[in-house]
């Protein structure tokens, strides 16, 4: 029986809230409409919203159950080291990942520029990780479609929340044992193949799109890179190129199984500059034997003329694991109950999707 009832959609219009009625989702409340909300983390009773307004800078809201949303301070560089004295440090361009830490008044934060916030009292105040923004490596980072490199992905061990992995495009991938105190990559086993073949392997340039760890299971890792798929057994120690993969292994999305180690799902792109799905159709990959073979899930999905992009945070899944959704580009929002093996679609035209979140019982 599917329990979850509320799924948070931030777009490029507002934070839509759709509650499940009668076993399909309907729209029911609509929050910040007209503005950008880049993401949203639903917590037990706790709604927390990033916010980019252009000119008007970036914003950070929460809200407490019934109550009305509270604006704090976002994240910022205004203090950070920079090369040089005279050097004005960068401005925080916008908030792109938010996960719950070890407790409910932790919160840690990925932004562009790459850096890394935590906050100890639910987002009222923010600290930047010193450690890895003092990186010496930090001058060959660059940006993965946007101007700058960007923290997309903080994946916190379950068991052991010293124990954090960050996804970066344009920099790699980077751990710490010690909650931040010292941090190494774990790149071994990536390629960019958009680098001169002597530097295909040097992990500053590798350009993770979004990584995904079992809950149940948090040494077994999935990677959408830009390059392809990447699967690893030992927490991003060694990473395994999965190849083969019809239409295409290029995507910024995906989502792994929080109980099943072997499961996890993927939304095929055409690359680079083109950035659409493969001959206008609307597919989900899925592979439930850790790679070895992957099954096309398209039952329900818009099979002609639909060129829909989902981008790395607009698909997810409940963590009962009931429940798999993903939005696009174009405003579509589908989701099913079944593990993707067929797709329901919600009766709306939501603007651009920018990502998705579940209210779930430890926000991760």
């Amino acid at each position: 029986m599917v329990t979850n009832s509320q799924l948070y959609v931030s777009t490029r219009k507002g934070l839509f809230e759709l509650t499940r009625t009668n076993g399909t989702y309907q729209v029911s409340d609509i929050h910040f409409l007209g503005d950008p909300v880049t993401f949203t983390l639903a917590t037990d009773d706790t709604l927390y919203a990033a916010l980019n307004l252009g000119h008007f800078g970036i914003k950070f809201r929460r809200k407490d159950g019934d109550t009305d949303w509270q604006e704090f301070d976002p994240p910022s560089l205004e203090h950070a080291k920079v090369g040089s004295d005279e050097e004005k440090a960068p401005s925080v361009m916008q908030i792109w990942s938010v996960v719950q830490g070890s407790d409910e008044n932790e919160l840690w934060a990925g932004t562009i520029p790459a850096a890394l916030f935590h906050s100890k009292d639910r987002g009222q105040t923010w600290q930047l990780n010193e450690a890895l923004w003092n990186e010496p490596s930090r001058t060959e980072w660059f940006g993965g479609g946007y101007d700058q490199a960007g923290i997309h992905s903080i994946l916190i061990h379950p068991h052991d929340p010293a124990d954090i992995l960050l996804g970066i495009s344009c920099g790699g991938v980077w751990h710490t044992n010690d909650k931040g105190s010292s941090w190494h990559h774990r790149c071994q086993g990536l390629r960019a193949e958009y680098m001169p073949p002597e530097k295909a392997g040097d992990p500053v340039s590798q350009d993770p799109h979004q990584i995904a760890q079992c809950q149940t299971d948090p040494e077994h890792l999935w990677m959408q890179h830009h390059n392809g798929i990447f699967h690893s057994t030992d927490r991003a120690q060694n990473w395994r190129e999965l190849t083969d993969i019809d239409p295409s292994t290029f995507g910024f999305a995906v989502v792994a199984h929080p109980n099943d180690a072997k499961t996890a799902w993927f939304v095929p792109a055409v690359k680079d500059e083109c950035r659409v799905p493969s001959n206008g159709k609307v597919i989900v990959n899925r592979t439930q034997n850790s790679g070895q073979s992957f099954q096309t899930l398209k039952d329900g999905l818009p099979q002609n003329h639909a060129y829909d992009l989902t981008y790395r945070h607009a698909m997810t899944m409940d963590e009962q694991a009931q429940t798999l959704a993903f939005g696009t580009t174009s405003g579509g929002l589908w989701w099913s109950d079944n593990n993707g093996d067929d797709w329901q679609s919600i009766d709306a035209r939501l603007p651009p999707i920018y990502a998705l979140s579940f209210r779930n019982r430890n926000g991760r």
